[in-house]
């Protein structure tokens, strides 16, 4: 392990994954890694089930 070096062990949802290798290297100079794992399916609260279900309506 480098010195300095952190680990972060989360659980976030998949919609909020994208865009995180790029944000992750820019922070990191291009050192960061991370990895992800499938853990488990969840309920999403209706206020976000009602703005993914609108946004896919206007498609």
């Amino acid at each position: 392990d480098r010195a300095g070096a952190k680990v972060v062990d989360a659980e976030v949802p998949l919609s909020e994954m994208f865009g995180y290798a790029t944000d992750l290297r820019s922070r990191t100079q291009g050192r960061g890694q991370f990895t992800m794992q499938f853990d488990h399916y969840s309920e999403v609260p209706k206020s976000v089930a009602e703005k993914v279900i609108g946004e896919r309506a206007k498609k």
